[in-house]
């Protein structure tokens, strides 16, 4: 048991009572004792650690649901551990790991080894994603309803599109029986075969092979059609261009199931960002044009796409120092998730209570968890955050054991000062 703690002179921020304002709050035993708004406390009792936030911001832990690591069978580019690391020293108080490890999240031990591991580490809160289909090869449906029962919060077959029609129609409608969510990647395989970056002026200027924006929204117009047939829940994962969003749109408007995140790393970059072939740029889906980009912060500051993910995908200098089409896609982002969503905010672009909900409560209600609220008996996984304090990132510096971060170098405002989880401080400052 860990001392009584409470939170004085803060800012509370908390998206699912729609509450901004000054507050405390009191952590007890692992959870949230008491909160309140517009005030303080009253009197405390001594035995009672008491930490003046200063006007800090007080959080709840954000909950990011696409995380990749290397554990199991590549722990060279990140083991959970130092991910659980880079997530607490993040603000990032729940991760949902991704199922392409080697081997597959695709029955039920691989996912109990994984929580086991979890629990052992005891930093942060790790869930499993299980695969869709055998091996992640998008041709034989996995043990989904046993995966949930072990544990795992949906089922993805991650960066791989299920290409298959009909495997993707049975994964949705034997989803559905046990009430598993499937998410799915929106790229068509056959425009998306060998691409580097998005089709256009810029990607022939450079002569690297590309991909058509419209491959996404391609691939998205199959499945909104299976999810309709089915009227399984379906997470589109990572939208990230203008087309496919109004394709998002209309399925919303009529009342389908689908819920869409985009990645930290599409709101903050566009096409332009790979500049004189920065592998650390290099992304799956890649970067899209600016017009794609603003209309990606646009859905997000509607509410339309719900949930913002880091999109933390660890790769080793030797898989990044290489020349552009040759380098492995991906970028981590679980330490820059909230100071680059911060930047939105100090733009005035979207309100901070809407930027906090993205990665608080939206995930944590999509997915069940008790996770993403400032409210009393809820789990005291908490943030606090100086909303001003300037940060120059430096991916070397990162807690990653994996640094290829497409920040590096760029100026941010919002450092993370405490990160506790039930109630225990995992990260400090």
């Amino acid at each position: 048991m860990t001392r009584p703690l409470a939170f004085t002179n803060v800012r509370l921020v908390d998206p699912a009572s729609s509450y901004e304002g000054p507050g405390a709050l009191i952590v007890t035993e692992g959870v949230i004792a008491d909160v309140a708004r517009g005030g303080d406390l009253g009197a405390l009792s001594p035995d009672i650690e008491v930490v003046d936030g200063r006007g800090a911001l007080l959080l709840p832990g954000l909950v990011d649901i696409r995380v990749k690591t290397g554990e199991p069978g590549t722990e060279t580019k990140e083991t959970l551990k130092s991910a659980a690391l880079a997530a607490a020293a993040g603000g990032v108080t729940s991760i949902v790991v991704q199922p392409d490890t080697h081997p597959v999240v695709d029955e039920p031990s691989v996912v109990d080894f994984i929580l086991r591991r979890a629990r052992d580490i005891e930093l942060v809160n790790v869930y499993p994603a299980g695969a869709a289909t055998k091996g992640a090869l998008g041709e034989r449906m996995a043990e989904i309803g046993l995966m949930h029962e072990a544990g795992c919060l949906y089922v993805t077959d991650a960066d791989r599109p299920i290409v298959n029609s009909k495997v993707m129609q049975r994964v949705l409608s034997y989803a559905k029986a046990f009430g598993v969510l499937v998410a799915h990647r929106p790229a068509d395989p056959w425009l998306s075969a060998g691409a580097a970056a998005t089709s256009g002026e810029f990607a022939s200027r450079m002569g690297l092979p590309s991909v058509p924006a419209i491959a996404e929204k391609i691939m998205l117009e199959r499945d909104l059609a299976l999810v309709e047939l089915t009227g399984a829940r379906l997470l589109v994962d990572q939208l990230t261009t203008a087309a496919a969003i109004e394709s998002f749109k209309r399925a919303r408007d009529r009342g389908l199931p689908v819920v869409a995140t985009t990645s930290i790393n599409h709101l903050s970059f566009n096409e332009i960002d790979i500049g004189d072939y920065r592998t650390f740029c290099k992304l799956d889906p890649p970067l899209r044009s600016e017009d794609d980009r603003q209309a990606v912060i646009e859905a997000v500051a509607s509410g339309l796409i719900q949930i913002v993910v880091s999109a933390h995908a660890p790769a080793p200098a030797e898989d990044k120092r290489l020349p552009y089409d040759e380098a492995a896609p991906g970028a981590v982002g679980l330490q820059t998730l909230l100071p680059a969503l911060l930047a939105f905010h100090h733009e005035e672009r979207i309100p901070l209570i809407d930027l906090i909900r993205a990665v608080t409560c939206a995930p944590a209600d999509l997915l069940g968890l008790p996770a993403g609220r400032l409210a009393k008996r809820a789990p005291a996984d908490l943030v606090l955050c100086d909303l001003n304090a300037p940060l120059v990132i430096d991916a070397d510096k990162l807690v990653s054991k994996s640094k290829n971060s497409p920040f590096d170098g760029r100026r941010l405002q919002g450092k993370v000062l405490q990160t506790l989880v039930d109630g225990r401080v995992v990260y400090r400052a």
